[in-house]
């Protein structure tokens, strides 16, 4: 069976992804994985699964699954989850950054980007309009 994975961080671009994500999992039927709700994150993670459900108009099978406690870093962990034969999909959020923030990108990013065995969607969350 298929799958969506998302590598969530607890930040405006972890839930930008989260909410590309169940909407992915809505549309194409699939369960949802998510990674990287570390200690004391639970209830943050749980309150952005519900909003990302109830603005994805749907409840697709999500699991949560914590961090790895064996010292690999997030790329590693992500790269790793994207040679699963279930996995069609990663989704990862990238922080907004400056024109010369923007000739480096987040080593994790760039990494999972760069390896990753399965098609990478990387999102950036929305930006208020110029007031």
């Amino acid at each position: 069976m298929s799958s969506i994975v998302i590598g969530w961080v607890p930040a405006p671009e972890g839930r930008a992804a989260l909410a590309y994500a169940m909407r992915e999992s809505v549309t194409r039927g699939v369960p949802l994985r998510v990674l990287g709700a570390g200690d004391g994150q639970e209830d943050e993670l749980a309150a952005d699964i519900a909003l990302a459900r109830a603005a994805a108009g749907g409840d697709p099978d999500v699991t949560v699954e914590p961090p790895p406690t064996d010292g690999r870093n997030p790329a590693d962990v992500l790269v790793d989850v994207s040679y699963d034969d279930d996995v069609d999909l990663l989704v990862i959020g990238l922080r907004r950054r400056s024109p010369v923030g923007k000739l480096l990108m987040g080593s994790t990013s760039q990494r999972v980007l760069l390896e990753a065995d399965c098609p990478v969607v990387a999102v950036k969350p929305a930006v208020a309009p110029a007031r």
